[in-house]
């Protein structure tokens, strides 16, 4: 099976958990059997792998998450980079270029498109093998999973079959519709438009061709930013006349809001958190080191990590975005390639940070000119490079460097520091990299 996961957004009804780096699909909220927590994309890429171990897994992401998604799954999970965002279908286009370009699939394979991040059991995965399938049969260019509605919703589209059979010819397609005309089209056998469908590579190869000059992966990737923003639904769907649709009738679940979200939970709080008796239907999820005690509160959702702290009415919560739109402020945690980093404290002459490397990694080589930079290694072991000069570090080292000079650092064992950064002027775009000759 050929798969591309979709991964987008920045995830912003899910504040202060998620930011502009770090989207919900990234977020550790689920329990694994080994009473660890995972994320969304960890779950679904391990549920991928446990249907089919020898399935072709490519994330189409932007370029500010291949850190995180490395991070969490690996050096060695494919990675479609879009330049910048254009939407799904120049996102999608990159992708297939990719699959047949660079990890030379054939054009008569089929290809599964699939967000990153829906709450499903293994049979999910089972169905989009089935898809796939069905694709490469040639009945239809396009193949639509669509899914069996448990209520009249508001927030999805709605697919409409010709026949009641499993697999169908698509009638028409139906906008995002109130709740009476939802009734209606699911009386008529409408189905969820869940964004997932399949198609033979070659299809969408010829596609990209039609609507944008290009030649190859690479040439694609060079104009990328001039491409158009549109989305695959109206440059490709909306004028494709054979398309089919398979029915899914198992669970599934769009957890992008915090009171879907909580419902997943397979505990009411994460992290450090106290509830009283008198608490009712009240989820706490906390990542900072103090206790969060909740008393006599009912339909509550409390969150807090470095970002900020929310509290809300259960249903209140889906209405964040707006609010958190206007909020503007410093990224105060992120996953990078090599660890992650939490700020601690921002001053207007310093930024003082927690850094944790994970063993075997290492930052860029790299220096600033408008700032000094003091490391203080709390645990761990590794080896700083400064202007060339290697040298072992363990707990207790300091280690200082000035304003333009060219540093790193590695870890052996899990390393965590501390990291001051004094100037007039702190910027994350105040960053040069290096080669590293090693």
């Amino acid at each position: 099976m050929n798969i591309v996961l979709l991964s987008g957004g920045s995830g912003k009804r899910l504040w202060p958990l998620s930011n502009d780096i770090r989207s919900k699909q990234f977020i550790k909220f689920f329990k694994t059997e080994n009473s660890e927590y995972e994320s969304m994309v960890q779950r679904v890429y391990r549920q991928i792998k446990m249907v089919d171990t020898d399935a072709n897994v490519i994330i189409a992401t932007s370029k500010t998450q291949v850190s995180a998604i490395h991070n969490q799954l690996g050096e060695k999970v494919g990675i479609s980079v879009e330049p910048c965002r254009k939407d799904t279908f120049p996102a999608i286009a990159l992708a297939t270029a990719y699959l047949h370009d660079v990890r030379k699939i054939g054009l008569e394979e089929s290809v599964v498109i699939c967000p990153v991040d829906p709450y499903v059991e293994n049979d999910y995965f089972e169905a989009l093998k089935d898809l796939g399938k069905q694709a490469e049969k040639g009945e239809a260019n396009l193949v639509l999973m669509g899914i069996e509605p448990t209520y009249p919703s508001e927030k999805y589209g709605y697919i409409i079959p010709a026949t009641k059979n499993q697999t169908s010819i698509v009638d028409t397609f139906k906008e995002k519709p109130d709740e009476e005309t939802a009734k209606s089209y699911i009386a008529r056998g409408a189905l969820w438009n869940g964004g997932v469908f399949a198609y033979k590579l070659k299809y969408v190869m010829d596609k990209a061709h039609e609507l944008i000059d290009f030649t190859d992966y690479a040439d694609l990737f060079d104009k990328y930013e001039t491409l158009e923003k549109i989305s695959f639904d109206y440059a490709v769907v909306e004028r494709e006349p054979k398309i089919q649709v398979m029915r899914f009738a198992g669970d599934w679940k769009d957890l992008g809001t915090w009171n879907t979200l909580t419902e997943a939970m397979d505990e009411p709080t994460i992290g450090e958190a106290v509830l009283d008796d008198a608490c009712n239907n009240v989820n706490v999820v906390n990542e900072l080191n103090v206790p969060i005690v909740c008393m006599g509160m009912k339909n509550v959702i409390v969150s807090a990590s470095p970002e900020g702290i929310l509290v809300s009415d259960r249903e209140q919560s889906s209405y964040i975005k707006p609010i958190v739109d206007k909020i503007k402020q410093q990224i105060m945690f992120a996953e990078k390639s090599w660890g992650s980093f939490h700020v601690i404290d921002v001053d207007e002459t310093s930024l003082t940070i927690k850094v944790t490397l994970n063993p075997g990694h290492r930052m860029n080589y790299h220096s600033h000119q408008r700032r000094d930079e003091i490391w203080n290694v709390i645990s761990g072991e590794g080896t700083v490079i400064v202007d060339g000069m290697e040298q072992p570090v363990k707990a207790g080292d300091v280690i200082t460097m000035q304003a333009g000079c060219r540093h790193t650092i590695s870890a052996v064992t899990e390393l965590k520091l501390i990291e001051v950064q004094l100037g007039d002027e702190i910027s994350v775009h105040d960053k040069q990299k290096f080669v590293l000759n090693v």
